[in-house]
């Protein structure tokens, strides 16, 4: 499933991203905020990797509670970071929950902790992410 990001214009910062999912292909686009040169017209990368804890958390939730006939009817995560030490190896996440539906405080504790069992939180907090990035053999120009 590979995911490919190709610049738009020679001028500015955005750039289409597609994810290819078997036959099905998403494409999402990714910019620069103002603050840094470019034209806030999409989500940053760091926007989208806030996003992804937070998208998995919903869905992660949601498919539980189905499993196990709990009466969640919806989710909201609302994920706020604090980049301000994120050059001294530090990058925090603040997650706040809500749970829609009609829950006992026992259910709403179990998936509190669910929800932090959640594929990309895992792989945030637990695994060594290994990325090899490699130049393509020749060079071209468009």
């Amino acid at each position: 499933m590979p995911v490919t990001v190709n610049t738009e214009s020679d001028k500015g910062f955005r750039h289409s991203i597609e994810i290819a999912d078997g036959n099905e292909k998403h494409e999402l686009f990714t910019d620069l905020p103002k603050s840094l040169g470019g034209e806030d017209s999409a989500p940053s990368p760091h926007d989208y990797f806030d996003a992804a804890l937070g998208a998995c958390k919903a869905l992660t939730l949601k498919l539980y509670a189905q499993k196990k006939d709990i009466p969640l009817t919806g989710v909201t995560v609302e994920v706020t970071h604090d980049s301000s030490e994120e050059q001294k190896g530090k990058y925090k996440l603040n997650v706040k929950l809500t749970l829609k539906g009609v829950l006992t405080d026992d259910q709403r504790d179990e998936l509190h902790r669910v929800a932090d069992r959640c594929p990309v939180h895992k792989l945030m907090t637990t695994t060594d992410v290994i990325i090899e990035t490699k130049l393509s053999e020749g060079a071209f120009s468009q």
